[in-house]
Formats: structure tokens, C-alpha cells, sequence
């Protein structure tokens, strides 16, 4: 129960509900532990030979006992069942609060099918616990509290020894209740996979076709599929055990009731009416003491389930907010947000994904100022994206510093220093929204003119304006419906509207040809005035404007200037501009 204690703050928002809730399981249970004693009067009354009128006020006393329990138990269901239903969904929006606000590294060591096994079955099993799990067994309780008391009145011998049983009972569920502990662990674990291999297939469908994989990924699911089922099957042999097992433990104390009650009977010692109302009591604790199994295995379940959310819960995002906001956060700052030079500068910055793994970037020292365009190029691997990463703060740096405006990126709010750039990153993710949503997502409420012209300058209005639904167009799962292209510049649009102050294109233009990319550039010169812009391409033309062009090599800078300058070099960039001619003489002459 160590893990689900972190269930008491939210048990402590719904104390009201659920101190109602047990009050109508108590008055519920007061009338169905009273039936059997009426029963009980009724059975003597006739051996007595008593007249119809007092068997029909017996009769109308079980009806309307009956009824007063059931109208109770339908308000325990209307209390309890809905307060974990309101914990589930409080649940829930803290994991998702709790994931959002994880650094990029987190997700590098937790696959999305993880996350979403978390989400559901993980929070349901939580749910079931807080929901069935603390209705019956405050049901059981009470019950079989009730039960033992009214048992005790008729015969208090008889009822210790029909009770003998119990600890047994205990001691079994104890320890199956382990054992599906162990294996519904292993089954939530066999679900992760599972789940993660779904996704991984949905989302890269393209490479499965491309590649006529489609066999190979249904039998490698299958696998996985089969091994789920048999972790499954495993764990119901288990549970299925248990059931028959309590059924006939408890069969023991019906059998010595029989036999005991019957000579007590016999000696005049216990009446027919209450040896019925004792074997009645003993029917109502059957259920009492099964569902003791299946409360465990609830309880088991929640455990482990709440043992993975809480590691979660307890993730702490290596990047993050500082601990003291200084006293000039909300210096300078317009309608909310910090208005920010751009000047920004890399002092010997030394950066690695992981301490395992080999530097990305060494002895990085660069000072970009505010409204400078700079273009930096290189070969696959040399450091490129890693260097704009870091500007937002997408992964820290371990040795060295990064400033902007002159002080450390590290002593902004993340939501200042983030809301001040504009980031087109290399692999375009567009939401299943709207076109328009997706190009506003910056913005808490929009407005349409904004959103039309900076799908203008980013190119992608002719295309929109040509489907039928123009920017109402819904988008499918990572703007499947659009090309590369126009996915390029549905993000470009994206980032032109946040209105940045920083502003950085990754590759923002691979996917469209040169022309388009020309248009774009020119749409964007306006924009570009008074802005920090970053332009990271492995076109020289995307570039050759630029005020400032850094040339990396393994993760270093190895050369620096304008576009002439670094012609007249003769080195890295002089290499791919000539190159780069050559091919587009070529495609000329084809």
C-alpha cells in the first residue's frame, strides 16, 4: 500500500462525497442485515401457527427492507463510483501535465507506447481500485461487522465456530493476491511493448510500405500479441483459482452450521427461524469474503499500477524553470511577455547528448547580434540542429555558456526565453487540427488576417486557398494529407505569426525547390528586419545572403563569413558552392 498512499490528496478533494457514500453503505447495509432477522421471526411465527396478518406485515417489513437497501446501494454507486471517476480524470491531467513539462531527453528512454500504456490502463487500473475497490470493501466491512453481530445474538458459540474458516481465507488470498501482483506487473510491462510497436508501425506506415514490410511487422506483432495473451492467460488461471477456492472454504462453515445448529435445535437450545436466519447470514458473508480476493487483486493491480505512474510523477525535468525568478523577469517585457534584444553569444560551449556518447559540439565560441542573419552550414553530423537546440533550451549544455541579451539562457523562464523564438525544426510535426490552427498554435486566440498573411509569406496560402475547405481543412495524423513542402511551410507560417525575436529555420526548406524557396525568402526579408534570424540549410543559396555564414566540421566552427569571403577562401563552403553549381548546371542540361 506504499505507493497508493500518493492516492490521498485526491482522496482528500472528494471527502464530502465520500463520507456521504459511506453513510448510504452503512444505512444500506443496516437493511439488508436486517432482512434475515425478519425472516428469521417470520419461520417462527408459522411453526407457532400464527395468523396471515402477521406473516403479511413480515412479508411487507422484507419488501420494504429490501427495498430501502437497493434505493442505498444506488446512491453508494452515485457517490463513490463517480469520486473515482473525478480521480481518474484529476489523474490523468496531472500526467499529462507531468509529461509535458519533461525535457527532450525523457522521451529519448521512454517510447510513446509506454507513455500511452500510462495513460490507460495504468490510470484505470487506479481508478477500479478507487472505485469497486473502496466500495466493496467498505461494504465488506460493514457487512460483515453487522453480520457477526446479529449471528452472535441468536448463538455466540455457533457463530466462533462458523467464523473458524475466515483466517484461512486470509491466508490464501495473501498469497495468490502476490502472485497476481507479480504477474499483472509483467502484463502491463508486455502491454507497453505492445502498444509501442502499434505506434512505431501507424506512425512510420510509409517505411513499411517503401520497404514491403508488411509481413514481417504482422508476424513480429504477432509475437508480441501471442506473449501479451499468454501473460494474461497466466494471470486469469490465477484469479479463475482463487474464486472456486473461497467458494468451498466458506462451504466448510455452512456444513458445520448445518450439523451444529441442527442438534442445538434438537436441545431446544436454538429455534428453526433462527437457524435459517443464521445460514442467510452466512450467504451474505460468502460475498463479503470472495469479494475480500477480488478486492486484494484490485488493490494489487492499483499498486503496481500506481508504482509506474509515480515514477513519472517523480520525473523531474532536467531543464527547467530557475528556482528564484529575478527581479528583472518581467523587465522589459510587452502584454506578458519579454521583449528581448536577440543578441545571443556561445562562450566555449562543449555539448554531448549523453555523458556515454561522443561530443556533438567542441569549443564553440559565436556572438550572433540582435537583428543579425546568420547561415550556418555543414556536412551530415556536424553540429547544426545541435546548435539552435540548445538556444531554447531544448537540451543544456554541460560545459561552457550560451547568453542572450548578455545574461545566461539559464536564468530566463523557460515560457519568456521560449516564447521570444520562432522554431521551424527539421522534422515537421503539424497537429491533427485545422490548417489554420496549426499555423495560430502560438496564439491563445487568433486572428484570421494575421494567420492569412503569414500563410502568404510562407507561400503555402495558394495551395490552401485551392482545397475545398480552404484553412478549415482538417489536417490527419502529422499533416499526412499534405506534402513535404507544404508541410515546410505550414511551420514556417507558424513560427512567422508567434512574432518572434529570435527566429530559426532548420532545413526549413528541403522539401521545396529552389524557386519556391526564393519566394519565400523574399517574403520573409521584411520579416527578418530588427529579428535574430538563424537559417540553417545545406543549399548555398538559402544562405548566400545572409549577413554572417559559420561553416561547421565535427561539431566545430571551421569557418566564418560572408558569402564572398568564404568563396574566396577556397575551403569547406567554397567546396559546396562549386559543387552545388556544377549539379545545377547539369540538371540544366538534361
Amino acid at each position: 500500500m506504499t505507493y497508493l498512499r500518493r492516492l490521498l490528496p485526491y482522496l482528500k478533494r472528494y471527502k464530502r462525497m465520500l463520507f456521504i457514500g459511506f453513510l448510504v453503505i452503512t444505512v444500506s447495509a443496516v437493511f439488508t442485515n436486517l432482512i434475515p432477522f425478519v425472516i428469521s421471526r417470520a419461520i417462527d411465527q408459522i411453526r407457532n401457527h400464527t395468523e396471515g396478518t402477521a406473516l403479511y406485515q413480515y412479508a411487507l417489513m422484507t419488501v420494504g427492507f429490501a427495498l430501502i437497501s437497493g434505493f442505498f446501494l444506488y446512491l453508494t454507486r452515485q457517490t463513490i463510483i463517480i469520486v473515482s471517476r473525478e480521480i481518474e480524470n484529476d489523474l490523468r491531467n496531472d500526467f499529462l501535465e507531468h509529461i509535458l513539462i519533461q525535457d527532450q531527453q525523457y522521451f529519448h528512454y521512454h517510447p510513446t507506447g509506454d507513455v500511452m500504456a500510462l495513460a490507460t490502463n495504468d490510470i484505470s487500473a487506479v481508478r477500479n481500485f478507487l472505485g469497486p475497490g473502496i466500495m466493496y470493501t467498505a461494504e465488506t466491512l460493514i457487512n460483515f461487522t453487522m453480520a457477526i453481530s446479529l449471528m452472535a445474538s441468536f448463538n455466540a458459540e455457533l457463530t466462533v465456530i462458523a467464523v473458524v474458516p475466515i483466517p484461512l481465507i486470509s491466508y490464501v488470498v495473501y498469497r495468490i493476491g502476490r502472485s497476481i501482483n507479480h504477474k499483472f506487473e509483467l502484463v502491463q510491462e508486455q502491454f507497453s511493448t505492445l502498444t509501442t510497436k502499434a505506434q512505431e508501425n501507424l506512425s512510420g506506415i510509409k517505411v513499411v510500405k517503401a520497404y514491403v514490410r508488411e509481413k514481417s511487422e504482422i508476424s513480429s506483432f504477432k509475437d508480441l500479441s501471442v506473449d501479451y495473451m499468454a501473460k494474461n492467460l497466466s494471470l486469469a488461471k490465477v484469479q479463475s483459482f482463487s474464486y472456486p477456492l473461497m467458494f468451498l472454504l466458506t462451504g466448510f462453515s455452512v456444513i458445520i452450521v448445518l450439523y451444529l445448529g441442527g442438534n442445538k435445535i434438537i436441545s431446544g437450545e436454538l429455534t428453526i427461524g433462527e437457524l435459517t436466519a443464521f445460514i442467510i447470514y452466512l450467504g451474505l458473508l460468502t460475498w463479503p469474503i470472495i469479494s475480500l480476493g477480488w478486492i486484494i487483486n484490485l488493490t494489487q493491480r492499483a499498486e503496481a499500477s500506481m508504482k509506474r505512474l509515480i515514477e513519472v510523477f517523480d520525473s523531474k525535468p532536467a531543464i527547467d524553470n530557475p528556482e528564484v525568478c529575478r527581479t528583472d523577469c518581467a523587465a522589459g517585457s510587452e502584454n506578458g511577455r519579454r521583449v528581448l534584444n536577440g543578441d545571443i553569444e556561445f562562450r566555449n560551449v562543449n555539448f554531448r547528448y549523453s555523458k556515454e556518447m561522443p561530443y556533438v559540439l567542441r569549443n564553440i565560441d559565436l556572438k550572433i547580434k540582435g537583428g543579425e542573419t546568420i547561415g550556418v552550414i555543414g556536412h551530415t553530423g556536424s553540429g547544426k540542429s545541435t546548435i539552435v537546440n540548445l538556444i531554447p533550451r531544448l537540451f543544456d549544455v554541460e560545459e561552457g555558456e550560451i547568453l542572450v541579451d548578455g545574461k545566461p539562457v539559464k536564468s530566463y523562464q523557460l515560457s519568456e526565453l521560449r516564447t521570444s523564438i520562432g522554431y521551424v525544426p527539421q522534422e515537421t510535426f503539424l497537429f491533427s487540427d485545422s490548417i489554420e490552427s496549426n499555423i495560430a498554435y502560438s496564439e491563445n486566440k487568433f486572428d484570421k488576417d494575421k494567420v492569412l498573411q503569414a500563410a502568404k509569406i510562407a507561400q503555402i496560402y495558394k495551395d490552401v486557398d485551392n482545397f475545398p475547405r480552404r484553412f478549415d481543412t482538417i489536417l490527419g495524423e502529422r499533416g499526412i494529407n499534405l506534402s513535404g513542402g507544404q508541410k515546410q511551410r505550414t511551420s514556417i507560417a507558424r513560427a512567422i505569426l508567434a512574432d518572434p525575436k529570435i527566429l530559426i529555420l532548420d532545413d526549413a526548406f528541403s522539401a521545396v525547390d529552389t524557386y519556391t524557396e526564393e519566394e519565400i525568402l523574399t517574403g520573409l526579408k521584411n520579416i527578418m528586419k530588427g529579428r535574430t534570424t538563424i537559417l540553417i540549410s545545406h543549399r548555398v543559396s538559402t544562405l548566400k545572403n545572409a549577413d554572417r555564414i559559420i561553416v561547421l566540421k565535427n561539431g566545430s566552427i571551421a569557418e566564418s563569413g560572408t558569402h564572398e569571403s568564404l568563396v574566396q577562401q577556397e575551403g569547406i563552403y567554397a567546396d559546396i558552392y562549386f559543387k552545388q553549381l556544377l549539379e545545377e548546371e547539369l540538371k540544366e542540361l538534361q
